[in-house]
């Protein structure tokens, strides 16, 4: 498939320029990674700091913005080609690519510096790392190779190894709570794109993305993939129990959540619908903050 005859049509969007500006961080994505970094702080800190829960909660969703806004601006033209994406502020031209730029680059530079100063060095530096492997590596990989999905697994799952460092003291370190806690969602983090991927296929094809686990697109490699990913859920939930940082109350509700994603992934991988491939997907919304916070009581 290739898009040299393709006709590319800008279309109008119907929302201010400050909107726009919102619209080029993905707010409610950006927002969702907050909560993630900040429940993993209140889960690993032995205390709370004020300071350093607003300093991760303003920093981190500055980072995030412009992870986010950078992959736009290098995708402005192939989001013109998808109907999820056409209406995003670059590819209706309500921002120029150097608005954009020095809006995202602020965004990074002072998430960044704020991570670094009322948290810690490695905070900081793990925050740009995100930045750097979203937008340089994990976005042209996205036409290259169904790899680029575990390649993006690694800032997706970043957040929950920011908020634990956050909390710790001098340069930053990372525990093994921490490490565990980071797996967790990275692994969730193959289930939950690929089903989306799954019921959004014939969009992503537009823009030629391998965002499924085979080239071969919705095969059975794929959905067998999908199935295996969602099994692998539920031992490695079960890791923070088996370590003594937990109790047996939050890891019950992590085995529950666990194994209802697992039984949906089974039904998808039977029946490969759209419908069942949503539904899997609206499960692991659900799935991640609600294992998140089971964890962070520690019952």
């Amino acid at each position: 498939m290739t898009t040299t005859n393709t006709e590319i049509k800008i279309e109008s969007a119907d929302y201010s320029k400050f909107q726009a500006f919102i619209k080029l961080t993905k707010f409610r994505l950006a927002a969702l990674v907050v909560f993630s970094a900040v429940i993993t702080y209140f889960t690993v800190a032995k205390e709370i700091q004020l300071m350093q829960v607003i300093a991760l909660s303003v920093g981190g969703f500055l980072v995030t913005g412009a992870a986010n806004g950078f992959n736009q601006i290098i995708e402005r033209d192939l989001d013109r080609l998808m109907d999820r994406t056409r209406l995003r502020p670059m590819p209706t031209n309500k921002l120029s690519n150097i608005e954009a730029f020095l809006f995202c680059a602020l965004f990074g530079v002072g998430g960044t510096i704020m991570l670094w100063i009322y948290t810690n060095p490695l905070s900081g530096i793990l925050g740009f790392v995100s930045i750097i492997l979203y937008a340089l590596v994990y976005t042209p990989l996205k036409r290259i190779t169904p790899f680029s999905v575990f390649v993006g697994a690694f800032p997706g799952a970043l957040p929950t190894l920011i908020g634990a460092v956050a909390c710790t003291e001098g340069f930053g370190t990372i525990s093994f709570f921490a490490l565990l806690l980071f797996t967790i969602q990275f692994f969730w983090q193959f289930p939950h794109f690929w089903s989306l991927a799954w019921f959004n296929h014939d969009d992503y094809q537009k823009a030629e993305f391998f965002m499924l686990p085979s080239s071969g697109g919705k095969d059975d490699q794929s959905k067998f993939q999908i199935l295996i990913y969602s099994l692998f859920l539920v031992p490695i939930s079960l890791l923070p129990y088996v370590f003594n940082y937990v109790g047996w109350l939050s890891t019950l509700v992590a085995f529950v959540c666990g194994l209802t994603m697992a039984l949906q992934a089974y039904n998808f991988f039977k029946i490969p619908t759209n419908e069942n491939a949503k539904k899997l997907f609206f499960l692991s919304l659900i799935y991640l903050p609600v294992v998140q916070l089971a964890l962070m009581t520690k019952a």
